[in-house]
């Protein structure tokens, strides 16, 4: 045992372990207390399981913090990022001691919460309670579907586990539920799930508002679960050692800790969970561990102890590659399309695969232009996955003729995520987090409100997922006013770094989709319709969509005196009233406007010529509030929108009753028209 659970004050003896063990916890307290910020009660509580998992199990080489093969380790609990820091600066990841003492300040690799990109092995940006828990399903998915796509019976070059740790917090958000319950469902065995069963939350005990029982739900679930002493290292190894076998169903181990183990007047309080010991208590705390070594400091002897997992992993990795060559060898199909898939890279001719529609065809949807896409590309891109939250067939995101992945196949192509839009966001982080698969997943843009804490985080980590968003306006109809969305479109647009595309008709939605696979920086939103839209002649030729934005009918008979802005379905429209405007002497040029994001990555030459500054007289027409349209309409232009919202009635109806005719907009052009 390290220390007495009947009294979290008591002295630890110093063995070379509960030094080592110690060493995390002194780390993470004194990067706390220098910052005078910070969370110091769950990496001295989690010190003793996340030693055992470091330095036991855990599959990884410092030196190559992106091997493929890897064990993933989520601290789905970010709040803890210390005791994280800690361990990758002793296992020997390039992460000074220097940027420890930096932890929580500007422009350090040390930030308040874990995000990926700032700190060699942090695997996922986490901190929004049970988002990383979600997210680390969506890793322990890819696992599975990449070991099912490519390993062979010789050579086995994807086997590795996901681990995450969760706090009371993590297990107490919606999304952990909705994530665990699919988790379970596909019986995914490779991932463990460390949960830090403290009692103790950031207002006080948890049991003021969390006293069911963790252990049953997750047997409901399908999870196999273990109870433990999160403090005796024979113990987590032993639970550890048991998860790992049992590949039938992920795991759980619930493990009883003090939070804030070491401070003898705050551990086992809420006092040591979000804020700095104090330096009073911190002296107190170094006393009471026996520990006489100044801030930052780390014992000599237990350098090899923290250094062997290290040296271990590299030896792996070594044989790993040796594996993969002699795979690559006799797998030349299988090799190509997992150096592809991991470097994102698109396969040759891709473009051509494209489905192109002319005026001809019959008016289309852009939900179902948008799924004739996916088929097209199916057989020639096996990395492009999804699915839908039990919309499927609404929102056309199924590869026909393939089935869905199950804990019985996991060679589906399409992915049943049920009615889970939060966890099914998250979970497509993990498998974009992964590498080797695309991920898509689709609902009607209303929902996209279950998903956005997820969406952010896509767009913060910068990772290329896909949401396929169907369903766009009030056009929808009769299903009324909780599935209109109003002011979804203005919400999404907000969200930095998320490329927002609202194509006018098929051969735009294809452009979208073309964009969106081309994309390596970041997600991209798909908004698309319902009904049925008309092709146009000026789509078929690519003439500007693939930039944002682009003039698709443009005045005659000198300068235009107006121009009709419009996206996705308001596009048609706006052709219509700029047709009965032009027959009333009106010089017209129309606009369409699919992406405001890719439109305003164009050179300024490129956009004063789609949007002369002279000309001043603008109408942007979309059916949504008009939030951020002045950006392009200017002091002297205006919005034709909604400013409240939908209602249940055939789209017709909603047609006379929002102002969406070309009569409408006729007499919205000629007021601004009239105005000095």
């Amino acid at each position: 045992m390290s220390g007495n659970a009947a009294n979290p004050g008591a002295p630890v003896p110093k063995n070379s372990e509960d030094l080592a063990v110690n060493t995390i916890r002194v780390l993470s307290m004194d990067a706390v207390q220098k910052a005078n910020s910070g969370h110091p009660g769950l990496p001295m509580g989690c010190a003793d399981m996340a030693y055992v998992l470091f330095t036991r199990f855990l599959k990884f080489d410092p030196g190559n913090p992106d091997w493929p093969d890897r064990d993933r380790f989520v601290l789905s609990a970010g709040h803890g990022s210390m005791l994280l820091y800690s361990l990758l600066h002793l296992t020997g990841y390039d992460l000074p001691m220097s940027e420890l003492q930096r932890f929580r300040q500007l422009n350090s690799h040390t930030p308040g919460h874990p995000e990926l990109g700032d700190t060699p092995g942090v695997e996922t940006t986490t901190g929004p309670l049970g988002q990383g828990f979600a997210t680390a399903v969506g890793l322990a998915l890819s696992e599975t579907l990449l070991s099912a796509r490519f390993n062979t019976p010789e050579h086995k070059i994807v086997e590795h586990f996901t681990y995450v740790l969760a706090s009371d917090g993590d297990l107490m958000e919606g999304i952990s539920h909705e994530a665990a319950s699919l988790a379970g469902h596909l019986r995914l065995g490779k991932l463990i799930c460390l949960y830090d069963d403290n009692l103790i939350s950031l207002d006080g005990p948890t049991r003021m508002s969390f006293t069911e029982d963790v252990e049953k739900r997750f047997q409901a679930y399908g999870w196999h679960t273990e109870r433990i002493d999160g403090h005796d290292r024979a113990q987590i190894e032993r639970a550890i050692t048991a998860a790992r076998a049992e590949t039938g169903r992920p795991s759980l181990i619930l493990c009883r800790t003090i939070i804030g183990k070491g401070s003898p007047n705050k551990a086992n309080s809420h006092e040591a969970h979000g804020s700095p010991l104090g330096p009073e208590e911190v002296e107190a705390t170094r006393k009471n561990l026996g520990w006489t070594l100044p801030p930052f400091t780390v014992p000599e002897e237990v350098r090899p102890l923290f250094a062997a997992p290290g040296e271990r992993g590299a030896k792996q990795r070594s044989e790993w590659t040796r594996l993969l060559a002699a795979w690559e060898s006799k797998n030349a199909d299988k090799a190509a399309l997992w150096k592809r898939s991991l470097a994102r890279e698109l396969p040759a001719g891709w473009k051509e695969k494209l489905p192109k529609l002319t005026p001809a065809d019959k008016p289309i949807a852009t939900r179902a232009a948008s799924g004739k896409v996916i088929n097209a590309l199916a057989d020639a891109m096996p990395e492009l996955m999804g699915g839908s939250a039990d919309l499927a067939t609404s929102n056309n995101t199924s590869v026909s003729g393939k089935p869905a992945v199950s804990a019985e196949d996991r060679t589906g192509r399409n992915i049943w995520f049920g009615v889970r839009e939060h966890a099914m966001a998250a979970i497509m982080n993990g498998m974009s987090l992964h590498g080797g698969i695309r991920p898509y997943g689709g609902t009607f843009l209303t929902f996209c409100d279950y998903m956005r804490p997820s969406v952010r985080l896509a767009a913060l980590m910068k990772l290329p997922v896909i949401y396929v968003f169907t369903h766009d306006s009030i056009f929808l109809g009769e299903d009324g006013p909780t599935h209109q969305p109003i002011e979804h479109l203005a919400a999404l647009r907000s969200i930095p770094n998320l490329s927002v595309i609202r194509p006018a008709d098929a051969n735009e939605t294809a452009t979208a989709w073309a964009l969106a696979l081309e994309r390596k920086d970041g997600p991209t939103a798909l908004i698309l319709t319902r009904q049925n839209l008309p092709i146009y002649e000026e789509t078929t030729h690519g003439k500007g969509s693939e930039r944002g934005g682009y003039v698709i009918e443009k005045e005659s008979g000198g300068e235009a005196d107006l121009a009709l802005i419009a996206t996705g379905s308001e596009v048609s429209l706006a052709r219509e009233a700029s047709r009965m405007l032009r027959e009333r002497g009106v010089r017209v040029r129309v606009v369409s406007l699919p992406s405001w994001d890719v439109f305003e990555a164009q050179p300024q030459s490129y956009r004063d010529s789609v949007l002369p500054p002279n000309l001043t007289r603008r109408l942007a027409v979309e059916a949504g509030v008009p939030f951020g349209w002045e950006r392009y309409v200017g002091r002297e232009g205006r919005t034709h929108g909604i400013q409240r919202f939908g209602a249940s009635a055939p789209i017709k109806d909603l047609q006379q009753l929002f102002g969406f005719t070309p009569e409408a907009v006729v007499s919205a052009a000629e007021a601004l028209l009239s105005t000095r």
